[in-house]
C-alpha cells in the first residue's frame, strides 16, 4: 500500500491575506488619489436600488472632495478642520467639526491619519476577482456595522459598506489613481452667496 505524507510549510499564509496587507500598503503609502465613483444603494429587503454617479479627490490627513453629479447634485468638502455639505437644490450648506464628521466614516478609510485607532481590521476572502479586507469601527454606537473594500493587485477598486438599519452602499473605483497631484484649493469651500448656512 503506498504510503502518503503530507508537509505542511510554516510560513505558508493563505493568499487572501494579500488584502489585509494591500490595505495597509493603501494606507501607508498613498498619500493622495482622485477618481470617479459610482455609488449604488440598496435598500434592506434588496427590492429597492438607487445609484449616484461623481468624482472624488482626497489628500492625507483629513482632505477630501467628494462631488455627486447624477441623479442629484451634492458636494462633500473636508478641509482638514471642518466638513462642508452643499446642496444645490436646496441652496443650503451645512458645516461640522471633522471630530464630530469623521470618526468610522469612510472617509476616514481614505483619507484619515490612524486606521487601527478607529476600526478593527481582518482579511477576508476573494471574491469578484478583487482581494477584500474589512474594517469594523471600534466604536459601536455609530451609523456603520462593517466596511469593506476591495483592491485589484494594489489598487483600490470598490468599496461596501453595511450599516444597522441593514442598508448596503457599493462604491466601484473605475479608474482610481494612487498619489495623484490634487491642488489645495480642491479642499477649500466657500459657500455661494445666498445659501443657507448651517453650524452643527
Amino acid at each position: 500500500m503506498a504510503t502518503f505524507t503530507l508537509t505542511i510549510n510554516p510560513n505558508y499564509v493563505p493568499s487572501w491575506t494579500e488584502s489585509w496587507e494591500a490595505l495597509r500598503e493603501f494606507v501607508q503609502n498613498v498619500r493622495s488619489g482622485q477618481g470617479r465613483f459610482t455609488q449604488t444603494v440598496t435598500s434592506p429587503d434588496g427590492k429597492r436600488r438607487k445609484v449616484s454617479q461623481g468624482v472624488f479627490e482626497f489628500q492625507r490627513p483629513n482632505r477630501f472632495r467628494f462631488v455627486y453629479a447624477k441623479p442629484f447634485e451634492q458636494t462633500i468638502v473636508s478641509d482638514g478642520q471642518k466638513v462642508w455639505l452643499h446642496d444645490p437644490e436646496l441652496n443650503q450648506v451645512s458645516v461640522r467639526r471633522l471630530s464630530q464628521a469623521l470618526g468610522a466614516t469612510p472617509a476616514a478609510l481614505l483619507a484619515g491619519a490612524s486606521l487601527d485607532q478607529d476600526f478593527e481590521l481582518a482579511a477576508q476572502p476573494a471574491r469578484d476577482g478583487l482581494e477584500w479586507a474589512q474594517a469594523t469601527p471600534r466604536q459601536r454606537d455609530g451609523t456603520i456595522q462593517t466596511m469593506r473594500l476591495g483592491f485589484r493587485g494594489k489598487d483600490l477598486a470598490a468599496l461596501e459598506i453595511l450599516d444597522h438599519f441593514g442598508q448596503r452602499s457599493v462604491l466601484q473605483f473605475p479608474d482610481f489613481k494612487a498619489n495623484a497631484v490634487v491642488p489645495p484649493e480642491q479642499f477649500r469651500f466657500t459657500p455661494p452667496p445666498g445659501a443657507d448656512l448651517i453650524e452643527q
